[in-house]
């Protein structure tokens, strides 16, 4: 079985350009969209197949989380009262909610979904791995507009129980992780990075003033709360929206000061609603219903193709969320370098003052005491490092313990946005990069990366399949295909420095 994975497409809404901000979210706009590319890497697989006059039978596609972005819509529905903060940052993720923001995507969309129902009525099989962006695709209700969209018959909308080793379903999603072919465990990876991770993917509803709702993690609401009203920075590059102090303020006077000169009233409201909800959301407790408690492990792993003790073990993998540690997301939100910087002034004038009583002096005095206080303040600032990526999805503790869980000898992850292929132990670790519009420029010009993607073939005579981690690059003329592709040159990744 010929398997093909790609992850962090980002498909989310497509906004009109705004005529007094031209660049505002452009990253976002209809010509920076991967649908096309996708489609076209769909083609080059089957050109290569039938072009080596192989049967490969169905083809089995991964998309490995994050394939969809719930976190960056701002589009509400007219018909439903929202919120004052949902007019603003987008909708929260109630399943009415999520719903109504899958089917802003299908919309946006259209193009990339009419060639996958075309490649499922070809019979090949399709595979939804969430992540952390998409994890409102485990509302039964998203995933069945989903399967209306791609036109699953519904005898097959509904799972049944399928033993390891049977012919899996066409479609079908799965809650973090999915094994294919025995020898290959797929998940997106946010489970592995605290910023991301949720704290029980098995149960990721909670109640919010009396309403459910999928449990969001810190890094994710960050993005929706933050980001999405700052329209400059791109959430798809790190480097655009985690910079050294000095190059906040060079980006400000060049992007933002005449269109956005509020921005840091905007981002101080934005962090404090970010770690209130974090918190708010991170200590709710799961449902559960113990009645189902057996049920939900059984769906969870036929869906992934494994055991419910496979599910049990792999969640003890799971790291602990970053609001689990109210200090760390306080010092990643910069709230603790707003709180220095004004205790600095506070402690200056309480200076003046206090000198004031005994020998009158001018307030202009108050530069004095905050002169002392500044050095010290940007050393602490310069000294706080962000923790995004900070440490690596795989370690090779991490690696061991998943092949001894789940029997594979390969790992492939998204979610870093960095194409890795090399051995972690005695584990081939792979990671398939990204598709969406990463650029480090607000017009982007520069782009950032490439569109890599991993294919795991059979090899003739061999009992075992080999994987590679590959380049697309769409043909300069659409008419024609490019050549076959070949291993990505790609420079060394943090995880092997």
């Amino acid at each position: 079985m010929h398997t093909v994975i790609v992850s962090d497409l980002h498909l989310s809404e497509v906004p009109a350009a705004d005529p007094k901000r031209p660049l505002w979210r452009a990253f976002m706009h209809k010509e920076h969209t991967p649908d096309l590319d996708v489609l076209g890497l769909l083609e080059e697989v089957l050109a290569e197949l039938a072009e080596a006059d192989e049967d490969p039978g169905p083809i089995e596609l991964i998309f490995n989380g994050d394939t969809f972005d719930f976190d960056n819509i701002l589009a509400v529905p007219r018909d439903k009262r929202t919120d004052w903060l949902a007019r603003r940052r987008g909708l929260a993720s109630e399943e009415w909610m999520s719903v109504f923001k899958m089917d802003v995507i299908i919309e946006a969309h259209a193009e990339l979904f009419d060639g996958l129902r075309a490649f499922l009525a070809a019979g090949n099989r399709v595979v939804f791995v969430a992540g952390n962006h998409d994890l409102e695709l485990l509302w039964p209700a998203v995933q069945e507009r989903i399967r209306e969209r791609l036109d699953i018959d519904s005898e097959q909308r509904t799972p049944t129980p399928r033993p390891v080793g049977s012919t899996p379903p066409p479609l079908t999603f799965s809650n973090w992780f999915y094994v294919s072919g025995e020898d290959t465990f797929v998940t997106h990876g946010h489970q592995y990075d605290a910023n991301c991770s949720v704290r029980d993917m098995v149960n990721p509803v909670i109640r919010v003033n009396g309403r459910e709702r999928i449990r969001i993690p810190f890094g994710d609401l960050a993005e929706r709360y933050m980001l999405n009203g700052m329209g400059y920075f791109n959430p798809h590059a790190t480097e655009n929206f985690i910079m050294p102090l000095v190059e906040y303020i060079r980006f400000f006077a060049q992007y933002m000061l005449r269109t956005q000169p509020l921005l840091a009233w905007t981002w101080f409201w934005s962090a404090i609603a970010t770690l209130y909800i974090s918190l708010r959301e991170h200590w709710r407790p799961p449902l559960r219903d113990p009645l189902l408690v057996e049920e939900k492990l059984q769906g969870i792993a036929v869906r992934a193709r494994t055991t419910p003790a496979v599910v049990r073990r792999l969640r003890a993998l799971d790291v602990a969320p970053a609001a689990a540690r109210p200090l760390r997301i306080f010092r990643e939100l910069w709230l603790d370098r707003a709180l220095g910087l004004f205790l600095a002034f506070y402690v200056s004038w309480q200076v003046v003052l206090h000198i004031n009583f005994v020998w009158p002096i001018s307030p202009l005095w108050i530069f004095v005491p905050l002169a002392l206080a500044i050095p010290p303040f940007v050393a602490y600032a310069i000294d706080v490092n962000p923790t995004v990526f900070a440490a690596p999805l795989l370690t090779p503790d991490r690696a061991e313990l998943i092949a001894k869980i789940t029997g594979v000898d390969r790992v492939v992850m998204g979610h870093t946005h960095e194409p890795i292929a090399l051995d972690v132990g005695s584990v081939e670790y792979l990671n398939g990069g990204f598709w969406s519009a990463a650029f480090s420029d607000p017009e982007c010009t520069q782009r950032q990366g490439s569109q890599t993607y991993v294919w795991i073939r059979p090899e003739p005579g061999a009992a075992t399949r080999s994987a590679a981690l590959l380049e697309w690059k769409a043909p300069p003329d659409p008419t024609k295909l490019p050549p076959s592709p070949t291993p990505a040159q790609l420079p060394p990744s943090k995880e092997q420095t």
